[in-house]
């Protein structure tokens, strides 16, 4: 009876903690298939690249050599391509292993931090990868016809720390909103998701009827101009480490279909 209750109190302890050996092993058990993280957002990229080149040599030879600022290349959202499908990733990051992880004794909140740790682990290597091909334009002076695809929009004018930081915080952003998402799913199934889509679109609403009748719009484009495009990331990542704990206390009562 004694060995029993040790072994609960043990089993309960262990629950209660994070265990890196479990952790490390659900960022192996993601890395299982590679291409949802690293392929398919890069195959989107490359498409996205190949057709910006392609516009370039078009406009190049109807108008003769191309300004980047001339032909409005800045303010292209070829660069922000995979972003969108990241959302995807997260999804699918979470339905595909969370059945497995749970198969093999992974506890709830090991499987959720080792999820985060590979998230971040993919925003940092896209992030610098990212910032190092604005670089690389920059330098071949828009890849040698005066295109760009990297260097627009926040990214005009950036140096690497900052497309760097900023390109992480988006990334991780639009990851844990994904995964947040199927969690919700996971615990309260189509409900839930018509909650949180509803409420979603409630607060928005709010947000700018708020914003509107209070007249504040310039002020806040006043303040989001005065704290710079780093400060505008770090909000951004601010509310990726929100999703990120949100979906910590949502995945501890969900249930794999």
């Amino acid at each position: 009876m004694t060995a029993v209750t040790t072994e609960s109190v043990r089993v309960a302890e262990s629950s209660r903690r994070a265990r890196p050996h479990e952790i490390l092993r659900i960022v192996r058990l993601h890395t299982v298939n590679p291409a949802i993280f690293f392929g398919v957002p890069w195959l989107i990229l490359a498409g996205a690249w190949a057709v910006t080149m392609v516009i370039a040599l078009i406009i190049q030879a109807a108008a003769g050599p191309l300004d980047q600022a001339e032909t409005g290349f800045e303010y292209s959202w070829a660069v922000l391509s995979p972003q969108w499908y990241l959302i995807v990733v997260g999804v699918q990051a979470v339905s595909y292993t969370f059945p497995f992880a749970l198969g093999f004794g992974a506890t709830r909140r090991d499987y959720w931090l080792g999820t985060g740790l590979m998230f971040v682990i993919v925003s940092v290597v896209n992030a610098a990868a990212i910032a190092t091909l604005l670089l690389v334009e920059r330098a071949t002076n828009g890849w040698g016809i005066g295109a760009g695809m990297f260097d627009a929009l926040w990214y005009v004018g950036a140096d690497w720390g900052t497309a760097f930081y900023t390109t992480f915080a988006l990334q991780l952003l639009v990851l844990f909103i994904g995964a947040g998402i199927t969690t919700v799913y996971m615990r309260w199934r189509m409900r839930g998701m018509m909650t949180v889509l509803f409420g979603g679109v409630a607060l928005i609403l709010a947000i700018i009827a708020f914003l509107t009748f209070t007249e504040t719009w310039e002020p806040l484009g006043t303040w989001l101009a005065s704290i710079g495009v780093v400060g505008v990331f770090t909000l951004v990542l601010a509310k990726a480490l929100l999703w990120a704990v949100a979906g910590l206390l949502v995945i501890r009562r969900a249930t794999p279909r």
